[in-house]
């Protein structure tokens, strides 16, 4: 058992946690994952005054509210720009080769932050100008929806974006937002964010010519994967690109719509 603040959350609370994680959204918390649950909620039982996560566990099985706020304090968010270059790299001599009177969509189905589909965007904006081409993010943490949607970040952050896409795209703040920059608005124009679940079908999208799905897949198990991998492919184009992390692999998934081209990345193929 782990304590913090003197709250101690039993085998058997930690067990039920896992449970409701694993209904809402299909994340495996094993073990490991222990001190991080307790760490993350214990503001939610500080929120309701609680000495015990059992009374927390009986919030949230009936309130959607707090059972979403529950999943916005679990979910991991580590993400900066232009994480794994290889992909971004793939994807400007990919846009390049496209013919110019093409509109381009990209989804990244796993946003987080906002710092992926911003460092798709521009790539996309310096490759194809800003009418031929739409970024849509998503992630089911409404919390960090709010800060992409911003577009604002700790000044640090600048530094893992080139120098070109730094100086076109990204604002100092001054005053109060001295130690951030924002992304330029113009850039944000052509990305959007939204909430969604990827264990749902999401029809309300459309179709899409390359989706990144990087960093999630590791939180599933192979059946869960699986089924996300399906219901995200269903919203890629035939000869679409499916991008995930140079961590993850789709060995235990048997998609025959999918034909691996390069390191983790995969292309939708005519069956």
């Amino acid at each position: 058992m782990k304590i913090l603040n003197e709250i101690i959350l039993t085998d058997a609370e930690f067990i039920l946690i896992q449970k409701l994680v694993f209904k809402l959204v299909g994340i495996t918390l094993d073990e490991t994952k222990k001190s991080l649950v307790i760490n993350r909620l214990n503001k939610r039982l500080a929120f309701y005054g609680l000495s015990k996560f059992s009374d927390y566990i009986r919030i949230v099985q009936f309130n959607r509210d707090e059972a979403a706020e529950m999943v916005n304090q679990i979910t991991t968010n580590e993400t900066y720009f232009f994480r794994e270059q290889l992909h971004f790299d793939f994807l400007q001599r990919h846009l390049e080769q496209m013919s110019q009177d093409r509109f381009v969509r990209v989804w990244s189905a796993a946003a987080s932050l906002g710092a992926e589909a911003y460092s798709i965007a521009m790539i996309m904006e310096s490759v194809l100008g800003r009418s031929r081409y739409e970024v849509v993010g998503t992630d089911v943490n409404s919390e960090v929806l709010k800060i992409a949607q911003a577009g604002c970040y700790p000044l640090p952050w600048v530094e893992k974006i080139p120098a070109s896409y730094k100086q076109r795209y990204c604002l100092k703040g001054k005053n109060q937002h001295d130690k951030q920059f924002l992304i330029d608005p113009t850039l944000q124009q052509n990305v959007s964010f939204a909430q969604a679940n990827l264990l749902d079908k999401q029809t309300r999208f459309g179709m899409f010519d390359i989706i990144f799905l990087r960093n999630v897949l590791i939180y599933f198990n192979d059946e869960v994967k699986s089924l996300v991998v399906a219901n995200v492919v269903a919203n890629l184009k035939e000869g679409g690109y499916l991008i995930i992390s140079l961590t993850e692999n789709l060995r235990n998934i048997a998609n025959p719509m999918l034909k691996q081209v390069d390191s983790s990345i995969y292309q939708k193929v005519t069956l």
